[in-house]
């Protein structure tokens, strides 16, 4: 083989992977479609622009030879706090064919947050956009040690104009480190999760091309940013693995947004998350977008709930592929796909992948549903937690991640996702998980969106509070509260329906759109004691 090629041997079940003894992700994704005829194709564009594979490749090799130039190190890191556009791509890559390590972290946190990354991570350089500034310059101010390379992406554009467009992609092996990505730190501070050359590789391959068959006519189009695990493969690394087009958008994501990028550039594939399909759905009672373009939508985050599946099945006529994946695995692992699917589910195991589901004493899980953490292994894994060998220790066992995502597996093989382990209640001495209240709930035609968590009442009991935005918010609470206790009590266990009701014009979310619980609970408990 030669260097930076990878062999896939597709009579194999899963096909084997087979990287060349020198590998660098950067050749496989970038400078391939250069070879394989693909210079003049569209590879990205936005509102305000537009590249070719041929312009993405030079700009890849000018930045990186920018910052080799500048001093940053092979083998160190990059901290990126960029908006979704082409540069992002160009920077990523670019630090990888260089041999650095990019490291591209959430544009939505405080300066306080920043300044823990900064500090974490001990980055050589950090790249971000004058958009960030007033978040980012407070936190520079405030570390110890700052960055060698302090690079302001707006004013680079003219020295890194002057660069060569040519580059020797640097000697790595498909094992060595290429990137992290910060976790969304919804239980104490972010970590930083360290992905080797080859995981890339194998999302794209496994879940982008043969699971959701992703191929060279497709553009696709992703309301989740390219900081987050799910965007990253989305909108960057799975259509460039397939020679695909990429629509971006730096704009905040709502109905209005997406129908607008849709539109304008007829996307074939189409990634959002279920809070946002729930209010595209609201939206469309009133609007009529032109969604025909897309041929498949994507869906993860959050457990996408069946109502909304079929809702939008009914009203756009296309499917909603909803999974399962993690940072640590980097994108999905257990999905439904287009020739195998059931509403309301993850799916099954992404071909490529061992899943288990494990109960408190680390046993296996074997009988159908019966609630257990998910455990998967595959090439995809991170090799490790950044600075935190207990994390790493608890969660990345015998090459298995232990995701920490309670799931129980159905007698037909397919995953329902129950929850994670502190989102689950024991309510009178059996386990109930927030989803499914939160699922029919959400069948409900007044609802938009729910989240269930657990209540302590007078009584020293554990049982379910629901937190409810409505599709009329002018509708009664009173009224409206007891049409969806009947309407719980009808298709739930007796013990299942929610005691309490919040009615509130919107959730806590991630940046992400997952819904943060954690954030309910302590409302909840605020509420309760003040009453």
């Amino acid at each position: 083989m030669r260097d930076n090629t990878i062999e896939i041997d597709r009579s194999s079940e899963p096909q084997k992977l087979n990287f060349a003894p020198n590998f660098n992700a950067a050749a496989a994704f970038i400078d391939r479609h250069i070879l394989e005829g693909r210079r003049n194709k569209v590879a990205i564009t936005t509102l305000d622009d537009e590249w070719t594979y041929g312009d993405l490749y030079k700009s890849v090799n000018r930045y990186g030879n920018y910052l080799l130039k500048l001093g940053v190190g092979r083998g160190q890191r990059l901290m990126m706090v960029m908006p979704d556009n082409p540069h992002f791509i160009a920077i990523f890559f670019g630090a990888i064919k260089a041999g650095l390590i990019p490291v591209p972290v959430n544009t939505m946190l405080r300066p306080e947050d920043y300044k823990y990354l900064l500090t974490d991570s001990k980055c050589s350089g950090l790249v971000y956009s004058k958009k960030f500034y007033e978040t980012v310059e407070p936190a520079i101010e405030q570390v110890s040690k700052k960055p060698k390379n302090i690079l302001v992406a707006e004013d680079l554009q003219t020295q890194v104009n002057r660069e060569p467009a040519e580059l020797a992609v640097a000697e790595t092996r498909h094992l060595d480190d290429c990137f992290w990505l910060y976790s969304s730190g919804s239980t104490g501070n972010p970590k930083g999760v360290v992905h080797p050359h080859r995981s890339m590789i194998c999302t794209s391959e496994r879940f982008a091309k043969n699971t959701l068959g992703l191929n060279e006519e497709d553009t696709v189009f992703s309301v989740s940013k390219l900081f987050h695990s799910y965007g990253f493969g989305n909108a960057m690394t799975f259509p460039l693995w397939v020679g695909a087009s990429i629509a971006l958008s730096d704009g905040k994501v709502t109905p209005e947004m997406s129908f607008q990028m849709i539109e304008k550039f007829r996307p074939t594939v189409f990634f959002g998350v279920p809070t946002l399909y729930a209010q595209q759905l609201r939206a469309m009672e009133t609007q009529t977008p032109d969604l025909s373009s897309i041929r498949l939508c994507v869906s993860a985050g959050e457990a996408l709930p069946g109502d909304v599946f079929r809702r939008w099945k009914e009203k756009t006529g296309t499917l909603i592929i909803d999974g399962l994946g993690s940072t640590e695995n980097l994108h999905i692992f257990i999905s439904n796909s287009p020739s195998d699917y059931k509403p309301g589910t993850s799916g099954k195991p992404v071909l490529g992948y061992q899943v288990k589901l494990v109960d408190d004493r680390k046993t296996e899980v074997k009988e159908p549903n019966v609630i257990g953490t998910v455990w998967v292994k595959g090439e995809s894994a991170a090799r490790l937690y950044w600075n935190n060998p207990k994390k790493t220790e608890d969660t990345m066992i015998d090459k298995w991640l232990n995701t920490g995502d309670m799931y129980y597996r159905d007698e037909d093989g397919y995953y329902h996702n129950a929850g994670r382990g502190d989102d689950m209640m024991k309510v009178g001495g059996l386990w109930c998980s927030p989803f499914e209240i939160e699922d029919r709930l959400i069948e409900h035609p007044k609802v938009l969106e729910a989240a269930v968590v657990g209540h302590w009442d007078d009584e020293g009991l554990l049982k379910p509070a629901a937190f409810v935005v409505l599709n009329n918010l002018n509708d009664s609470d009173e009224v409206i509260e007891k049409v969806l206790v009947d309407h719980c009590r009808e298709r739930l266990a007796h013990y299942k329906y929610p005691r309490w009701f919040y009615f509130v014009n919107d959730l806590p979310k991630t940046a992400t759109g997952k819904i943060q619980r954690f954030k309910l609970r302590e409302l909840e408990n605020r509420g309760r004691k003040n009453e």
